[in-house]
């Protein structure tokens, strides 16, 4: 894998670790693949990793339903789960694919590098 690479996919799995959005599969998986960097088991860590990044960043339509229903509103609170929807509007309206907190931030940039990283 190039350095590069590796180094700014390091820099934002720091990141996604301390994003208070994080959620504690997503920062599981992140501690171990930073664990196994450099080892022999970095390639399978790798795309364990890569897929768990799959299966956790929210897509935009997801959290627009989750932030609209009632199960979205008794996790958030209404007042901040219809802002969260009007958030993902905007996102969506301005072509986002994805959530744009802080954890889906750095996950989109990682899933960026994927063949990269998976080289």
């Amino acid at each position: 894998m190039d350095k590069q690479v590796l180094d700014y996919a390091v820099e934002k799995t720091k990141e996604l670790i301390a994003a208070p959005t994080c959620s504690q599969e997503t920062k599981a998986a992140a501690e171990s693949w930073l664990a196994k960097v450099g080892t022999p088991e970095e390639r399978e860590e790798t795309e364990k990793y890569i897929k768990e990044l799959e299966m956790d960043i929210m897509p935009i339509d997801q959290l627009i339903a989750f932030a609209g229903s009632e199960q979205g509103k008794g996790y958030f609170g209404a007042d901040t789960a219809a802002g969260i929807a009007a958030h993902a509007e905007e996102v969506k309206a301005g072509g986002g694919k994805y959530c744009d907190c802080p954890a889906c931030l750095a996950v989109a940039a990682i899933l960026e590098k994927k063949e990269d990283l998976l080289k």
